[in-house]
């Protein structure tokens, strides 16, 4: 912002007062020096584009009139970075302190792939299928970690996250579409998140604590999201790690007191087996791994560090950074996963509970099975769940921040953009409560529903995405080449199509009547209508291939 010019003070004059007048004059310029230091100055029309490139002023950061992930005071200084150097063009040797510095976004990220909707899918694929989808399971989160590091580079390389690439990508209606898909894959996501915590509340009370009641204590978490973002980012990342440290103890805790068979544990790892008994339970390990509003969320996330997207050896030294860090996260991650699917695997593999077993009835279950102990297996699993719970519901508000922000790019205050995210999902959730909580079944029916509406969207983060992370306009020499573009395509492929044979599966079973098939038909034509568009804007190999198929009329739309 430009601020009043400063009084100057005339100095051939002496009037009785002339060195206080001085001294006040010398104040005002040095506040004004100060403001400039702290605030960026506003760019000038003819500089705009070459901003939006580069992601903001040439430290990297939003013009006054662009929404931004994180103000400039609130990013994480690196030591050693020579951020005022002006050709910062090599990569120094790698660093234990450097990787401490970069290490929080990560294991944020990682929050969505330990929700109380992986964990019931974990859950009933070890009760279903026993230890033969663990191979799976490790291969669908280095699925999920390819897709993982590709946000964070767009990320880091652009100094935008992704809602605000894509808002600038795409013509303002599609943009508005993917908003609202991301906005509803979110909410959906969120509903799952809030009754896991709900559902684990009402455990660790004994059932003296309705559903609705946890969902409202549940809900206020957006306020302690507040008061915890006002300490900084660090502070942050330090409350998130004492929950994936609670989730990892409780379920490592578990692990050890049911004693899984080592020996079929490590086949189910490394030999692929695959059944048609078990196919919906695969796709399930599969379809829980990308979820949408975390690929929006890590691309904002790896911004909290300053980095400059102009200076390519301190983007190169922050991707070599976030991808190593990325990938413990993701372990830790798996190794959790691992630990719920071999519980139950040993307890209900083979047993007549083996398909009625979910989230709400999974701690009774656990009881039954392996008795109370030192400290019943029931709390252990309630804590776990709520850590869960409570971690990816924070996640979800701060992950509705930055997709709202960025797709509308308003220019709220973090506390009041906070709130209308937290409302957008806990009043529908509250309602939901209210409705299922009369039966587990009805809360079994719920979650598939949720299900489906999160592997809708899928499409319309992956495809954005590597769109984007593919453009040299847009990545300068950090675009991914060919080899990479295949496998990532591929991933995306296999992830879109094993979802949509969830969906078909679904809608096969549960579209009754007329006039609801003839809704669905449509709907279903105006999506893959947009997916192809979202293709074709892409223009790559993948477009070359599918405009074989399609008419020249629809082809040219992707020029």
């Amino acid at each position: 912002m430009n601020s009043p010019p400063p009084q100057h003070h005339a100095v051939s004059i002496s009037p009785p007062g002339l060195e206080s007048q001085q001294l006040q004059s010398r104040e005002e310029e040095d506040r004004e020096e100060e403001s400039h230091r702290l605030l960026p100055s506003s760019a000038s029309p003819s500089s705009e584009a070459a901003l939006v490139k580069s992601g903001g002023n040439c430290d990297g950061v939003a013009g006054d009139d662009e929404e931004a992930a994180y103000d400039s005071r609130e990013k994480i200084l690196i030591e050693d970075f020579e951020l005022d150097s002006p050709t910062c063009s090599t990569v120094p040797p790698f660093s234990f302190k450097k990787l401490w510095l970069f290490t929080g976004p990560g294991f944020l990220m990682s929050i969505a792939f330990l929700d109380p909707g992986n964990l019931e899918g974990d859950l009933q694929a070890g009760a279903i299928a026993g230890y033969s989808l663990l191979w799976l399971l490790m291969w669908a989160t280095a699925m999920g970690l390819l897709i993982q590091l590709l946000s964070a580079r767009i990320g880091v390389a652009t100094g935008r996250h992704l809602a605000e690439l894509c808002r600038e990508e795409y013509p303002f209606w599609a943009g508005i579409v993917l908003w609202i898909m991301a906005e509803l894959a979110l909410i959906g996501a969120d509903i799952q998140e809030v009754i896991g915590s709900a559902i684990a509340i009402q455990i660790l009370s004994r059932g003296l604590l309705p559903l609705w009641a946890g969902v409202l204590i549940t809900a206020s978490d957006c306020f302690v999201f507040l008061l915890l973002e006002n300490y900084g980012v660090r502070k942050l990342e330090a409350v998130f790690a004492v929950l994936i440290s609670t989730m990892a103890l409780s379920f490592a805790w578990m692990f050890a007191d049911a004693k899984p068979n080592k020996t079929e544990l490590l086949i189910g790892l490394l030999i692929p087996k695959l059944s048609s008994r078990t196919i919906r339970q695969a796709v399930g390990v599969v379809g829980c791994v990308i979820m949408p509003h975390n690929v929006f969320l890590h691309s904002a996330l790896v911004q909290s560090r300053q980095v400059d997207p102009k200076k390519k050896g301190q983007v190169q030294e922050a991707i070599n950074y976030y991808s190593i860090e990325c990938t413990a996260a993701l372990l830790v991650s798996f190794m959790i996963n691992l630990f719920v699917t071999a519980v139950f695997a040993k307890g209900f593999y083979g047993t007549k509970q083996a398909n009625s077993i979910g989230l709400v009835n999974a701690g009774q279950y656990l009881e039954e099975k392996y008795g109370g102990g030192f400290f019943p297996i029931l709390y252990i699993w309630g804590i776990g769940l709520l850590a869960a719970g409570q971690s990816s519901t924070i996640t979800g508000t701060y992950a509705g921040q930055f997709i709202m922000g960025g797709f509308l790019n308003l220019r709220l205050k973090k506390s009041l953009r906070a709130l209308i995210t937290r409302s957008c999902a806990i009043i529908p959730t509250i309602i939901v409560a209210l409705v299922f909580n009369k039966s587990e079944s009805s809360l079994d029916v719920l979650n598939e529903w949720l299900n489906v509406l999160q592997s809708v969207q899928i499409p319309f983060a992956l495809i954005p995405l590597l769109t984007l992370v593919s453009k040299e306009q847009v990545m300068g020499v950090f675009k991914i080449g060919p080899t990479l573009q295949r496998a990532a395509w591929t991933v995306a492929a296999l992830v879109i199509v094993i979802n949509g044979y969830l969906l078909f599966h679904f809608f096969l079973s549960e579209v009754d009547g007329f006039l609801f098939g003839l809704f669905v038909s449509v709907w279903t034509a105006a999506y893959v209508a947009f997916v192809v568009y979202l293709i074709s804007h892409s223009n790559n190999e993948i477009w070359d291939w599918l405009s074989r198929f399609v008419p020249n009329r629809f082809a040219s739309s992707g020029n």
